[in-house]
């Protein structure tokens, strides 16, 4: 490697990270200079409003970055980073995933007779936000397992942090601690792969590995990386049967925290690892067209996301809490997107991109409308959506649009992400391959899916609150800032469904 360090290289490459932490700066500065002087609204709203300005920023930055051709490549700083279309794509998705969820701070401020306030601090968790959104943007410029690693530590003691920031509930401290000890584990087991990987190849740039391996074919100390590498990834992205964690973080962290953890984690973390597998680790793929092929990770892959799709999908059917059946449904979709990394082969990772941000967007309007219940009433079980549609129509519309979305039912951007990404894995060879029998496997988890969240929806829009139920009768006044984020979740599942060459055509 050339010595010569070029720091405006560097500076280039970075520049949108460059935004958020000069923004992050901002909020905890103004707040501690003017924060005890204003009314907890007006701070509040002071915090969210900087770091919007800042994520556009970011998008600013992004936007006036030279992205090469489709099916071509910019590296920069010796190889550490690279940019390409499913880089900046991924950029300006995690950036603007992490707006819709800050607007989501008021919302999830409860009645004052409900419980204390809990976030009293909002400069500290929009800049502990920021500093998530730094380790997506990482992730997804990253071509060097070592930057990896970092971003998905940065992105990870973030999230652990905003998972516990409720700290008036019990709830809000056992999910942090739970996600904090798997998640460390899980970077154990994956910092441990990487370490293998390097052993073995001398390198932790994503192409120098793969030339490496490809004249070392595969070995046993291979395949152990692998087992470690794939490990901690599954529990990353709670994928069964590494899932244990999410059911528990889906319920007790604030809502906003489990919008970003369920939307922008998910979009950087399946861009990365695809990256990582094909990029990296592609000359031991193995065979994902023929039964009775070579062996490598592809079969892995698919087991792991046929186990995801059928706990998923069945331990969602036993639910009566509302976040938890999202939690489960959450395993059941990381499953569908595991077959979106297998299919990027056939497709590239268009299919992948495009069902994980409209995932994203649908499942931040879900968690957004469980935020402004949880103003008037609680908000975990099923039955505490009843009469939703007469307390509030707007965050009835709103359930309706994404709930379905999250079912594949069309127009929505969920049945065309659905549908375009079960084409491209049956492009490979049909039915007649182990990614075809995947596919087939996943269409009909999806209509198992269609039932329970159709159970959501009964609760919102056909059961009345009574006073034998637990919902709440109360009228529900939804923030400013709480409906911008929701009405354009709203709008975006339907516009994406309606025009999904707008995301597609960067893969193009």
């Amino acid at each position: 490697m050339n010595a010569t360090i070029n720091y405006a290289e560097l500076v280039y490459a970075l520049r949108p990270e460059i935004a958020l932490t000069l923004g992050l700066l901002l909020a905890l500065g103004y707040d501690m200079a003017f924060g005890r002087r204003m009314s907890d609204c007006a701070r509040r709203g002071v915090a969210v409003l900087i770091g919007i300005v800042t994520l556009a920023s970011a998008v600013f930055q992004t936007l006036h970055t030279n992205v090469p051709p489709v099916g071509h490549a910019a590296y920069w700083f010796h190889g550490a980073f690279v940019y390409d279309t499913l880089a900046h794509g991924v950029r300006l998705g995690v950036f603007g995933l992490s707006a819709l969820t800050l607007l989501l701070i008021a919302g999830s401020i409860p009645h004052s007779a409900l419980r204390t306030p809990h976030f009293k601090h909002p400069a500290e968790y929009v800049a502990i936000q920021l500093l998530a959104t730094m380790g997506f943007s990482l992730m997804a410029v990253s071509n060097n397992l070592l930057i990896a690693f970092l971003g998905f530590e940065l992105a990870s003691l973030s999230l652990y942090v905003m998972a516990g920031f409720d700290k008036t509930s019990r709830a809000s401290a056992e999910a942090s601690l739970k996600y904090f000890l798997f998640g460390g584990m899980a970077a154990a087991f994956m910092l441990f792969g990487f370490s293998l990987i390097y052993g073995m190849t001398g390198t932790i740039v994503l192409p120098e590995i793969a030339r490496a391996l490809a004249v070392q074919g595969p070995s046993p100390l291979l395949l152990v990386a692998l087992v470690m590498v794939l490990v901690g990834f599954g529990y990353k992205a709670a994928a069964a049967p590494f899932h244990q964690w999410a059911p528990d973080v889906y319920q007790g962290a604030p809502a906003p925290a489990a919008a970003l953890i369920a939307s922008a984690s998910k979009l950087a973390g399946f861009a990365f690892f695809a990256r990582l597998l094909f990029s990296g680790l592609g000359t031991v793929s193995g065979d994902a067209i023929n039964f009775g092929g070579p062996a490598g990770w592809i079969m892995a892959v698919i087991i792991i996301s046929a186990a995801s799709m059928l706990l998923g999908n069945i331990a969602a059917l036993a639910q009566t809490n509302a976040r938890r059946l999202i939690a489960y449904s959450a395993i059941a979709h990381a499953g569908i997107m595991l077959l979106g990394v297998i299919a990027v082969r056939a497709e590239g990772a268009g299919p992948l991109f495009y069902y994980a941000l409209t995932y994203g967007i649908a499942t931040i309007g879900v968690f957004g409308v469980f935020a402004a219940i949880e103003r008037t009433a609680p908000c975990q079980r099923i039955s505490d959506l009843a009469g939703l549609w007469k307390r509030s129509p707007f965050l009835a519309l709103v359930l309706f649009v994404c709930v379905l979305s999250l079912a594949g039912i069309p127009p929505l951007a969920g049945f065309f992400g659905k549908f375009y990404l079960f084409a491209a894995a049956l492009y490979l060879n049909g039915l007649m391959s182990p990614a075809g029998w995947l596919a087939f496997l996943a269409i009909a988890m999806s209509a198992v899916g269609l039932y329970y969240y159709l159970v959501i929806l009964k609760a919102a829009l056909v059961t009345n609150a009574t006073a034998g139920t637990s919902a709440s009768t109360e009228k529900i006044r939804v923030p400013l800032g709480t409906v911008i984020a929701l009405a354009t979740s709203a709008a975006l599942t339907i516009a994406l469904g309606i025009w999904p060459d707008v995301v597609l055509g960067l893969f193009k």
